[in-house]
């Protein structure tokens, strides 16, 4: 782009054609501008005193490093100058109640993926944006269709925020002298056709049928009659899910056999439901195998799913496979799919 489109003019043109787009604006700076000086702590890391030390348990079970705890002061403390009715934060149990008129609820991951951290790898924070209801709690437990903006930062070489607002999904690259995010890709698109797969094949021992169907019909590749994939695996959902929208392809996490990946492993809320947004306005589709995630409505705060995103087609190959098993089966190993074939 030729023009600098800084985030606040964008955000200025976008207030005139959406309910609440003032408030969603300045939610959205809010976060922007913690990114800002999250992305700054996460550079310095232990110059700023960041050691990457476990200081505790989330609500979740998670192990939490003192990164997570920084960088969820750092957005509660900005999201509380916004038009915010509430908060829910990986880092705590229950939503922190604001300003009960405000017109918006917010949920978000302050800081996705710290353990890559000491890895030198990019992590990242989700938020999901909702008008409030009646009842601000129970706006957390609506369907992912409520969502009006959604969006995620990556911390990387670049910091890079991706935002999906008014229908389009729009790619922000922080300009680091000036301190402000700058527009450089409008409208993203998933490409549709990317034979590109990311999975933990690790786990592949673990996989219920569908997916460990849908895997090996990618590895087969021509020997088995369709397209050569490439696997990609970065086990940063921030990063995984900014190559997708770059590159195409798929990402599956799925539910597995093992004791705490049963539900699947990705929060509903604040992972599966606003990445679900960016995929579906970029053109692309998000299901747990057999139900798109926009329709899911979570029934504890830190519920978790099983997500499959990316392409259209890449995600509809997965479905058609768990279609055509039915639950009761999903630990077989899909004979039917071994010998016919998904990609011919």
């Amino acid at each position: 782009m030729d023009e600098r489109v800084t985030l606040r003019s964008h955000l200025d043109q976008a207030v005139q054609d959406a309910p609440n787009a003032p408030a969603v604006a300045a939610v959205i700076e809010a976060v922007a501008a913690a990114s800002i000086r999250l992305a700054v702590l996460i550079a310095d890391g232990p110059l700023a005193g960041i050691t990457g030390r476990h200081s505790g348990i989330n609500p979740d079970g998670d192990l939490q490093k003192d990164i997570d705890v920084a960088a969820d002061e750092m957005m509660r403390r900005a999201l509380r100058m916004a038009p915010v009715a509430a908060i829910l934060s990986e880092e705590s149990e229950l939503p922190e109640m604001l300003d009960a008129e405000a017109p918006l609820c917010v949920a978000i991951d302050p800081l996705d993926g710290s353990a890559n951290l000491e890895n030198n790898i990019s992590i990242g924070t989700i938020f999901s944006i909702r008008p409030r209801g009646n009842d601000v709690l129970s706006t957390f437990f609506e369907p992912g269709t409520a969502q009006c903006a959604a969006g995620f930062v990556v911390y990387g070489p670049q910091t890079i925020l991706v935002l999906a607002m008014n229908q389009s999904v729009d790619i922000f690259i922080l300009d680091r002298l000036a301190r402000e995010f700058l527009l450089i890709a409008q409208g993203v698109k998933i490409a549709p056709n990317t034979p590109e797969f990311a999975i933990n094949a690790s786990n592949h021992r673990h996989w219920h049928g569908p997916v460990r169907a849908y895997i090996d019909e990618c590895l087969a590749g021509s020997n088995g009659g369709g397209a050569d994939f490439n696997m990609r695996w970065i086990g940063s959902l921030v990063a995984e899910s900014l190559r997708i929208l770059v590159r195409g392809g798929v990402f599956l996490y799925p539910a597995d056999a093992r004791p705490g990946y049963r539900e699947g492993r990705l929060r509903l809320l604040y992972e599966a439901h606003p990445m679900a947004l960016v995929m579906e306005w970029a053109g692309g589709a998000a299901t747990t195998g057999r139900r798109r995630i926009l329709e899911l409505a979570a029934k504890t705060p830190h519920q978790r799913v099983p997500l499959i995103m990316g392409s259209v087609r890449g995600v509809r190959d997965v479905a058609v496979i768990h279609e055509g098993i039915e639950p009761m089966f999903d630990h077989s190993d899909a004979p039917l799919f071994a010998r016919r074939g998904l990609f011919r």
